[in-house]
């Protein structure tokens, strides 16, 4: 009981902190930027910087003994058994160049399970939530999988890896066997946006290689309690710290990794 009341603490938090952010984010959206190159194609801006040094201050004056796992390296590690995983901008290359699809993301993680998330738009004023047990929401509203049928009626999202360019033929095969199967692929840039479109019933699935916990902590707790089924590229359990995401609506779930098995046994990372 102490934990779950604890949990909802970490609720009103991560929301307000979330809308506060995403705030900030949306008054410096479409100006200049400092932008600095983490890798050849991977950026980092001010604003991610703030969003991360924001999100920390919160979290260090209301739980200053939980661990942080965020995106740019600003967390500490103290043992806890709660952890929050942040993702304080998904979206960065969108973000530089004006592309209006980012999101502040804020996963807590309590003995090694992920039980709350919260996946904040600002540019749409969209909130995704969830809580162990009791449902998945966008704003105020209950959001459910779509319930399309067949891969081939269905509209699925992928991403490519920062590091794409040293495994360009392990993303293209994939890339290429289900857009040869299903009716759409879409790639968005920003994961965590991609896995709460799942969760809402705007895309039937999603899949990417390469993704971080910070990608997709508060996206799966989010999805799972909308009815999402959530695994590996082989249908394995998933948990936020393997390289290979499939998410899907549950129904074309096998299809779907059918179509991905086929790559497999090429698997260059």
């Amino acid at each position: 009981m102490a934990v779950k009341m604890e949990s909802r603490e970490f609720f009103a938090v991560a929301v307000s902190t979330a809308k506060e952010v995403g705030a900030y984010q949306r008054s410096q959206f479409g100006h200049d930027l400092k932008i600095e190159f983490k890798g050849t194609i991977d950026i980092v801006t001010e604003v991610d910087k703030k969003s991360e040094e924001l999100i920390l201050k919160t979290i260090r004056q209301h739980y200053p003994e939980h661990d942080v796992l965020a995106e740019e390296g600003s967390g500490e590690r103290k043992d806890s058994e709660y952890k929050w995983i942040i993702d304080p901008l998904d979206g960065t290359t969108n973000f530089a160049h004006g592309y209006p699809q980012f999101a502040v993301s804020i996963g807590l993680e309590i003995g090694g399970e992920i039980i709350a998330g919260v996946v904040y738009d600002p540019m749409r004023d969209e909130l995704f939530r969830a809580f162990k047990g009791e449902g998945a929401y966008l704003n105020d509203r209950p959001i459910r999988v779509s319930h399309t049928e067949k891969l081939e009626h269905a509209m699925i999202a992928t991403g490519f890896a920062y590091n794409i360019r040293k495994h360009i033929d392990e993303h293209l095969r994939y890339f290429k066997d289900v857009i040869m199967k299903a009716q759409a692929v879409r790639r968005a840039g920003s994961a965590s946006l991609d896995i709460c479109h799942v969760a809402s019933g705007r895309f039937d699935g999603f899949w990417e290689l390469n993704l971080f916990p910070w990608d997709t902590a508060a996206g799966v707790i989010i999805a799972k309690e909308a009815g999402a089924k959530i695994t590996r590229f082989d249908g394995a359990p998933y948990t936020v710290y393997e390289k290979d995401i499939l998410i899907t609506n549950a129904v074309i779930h096998g299809e779907m990794v059918k179509t991905l098995k086929k790559g497999l046994g090429k698997r260059l990372f």
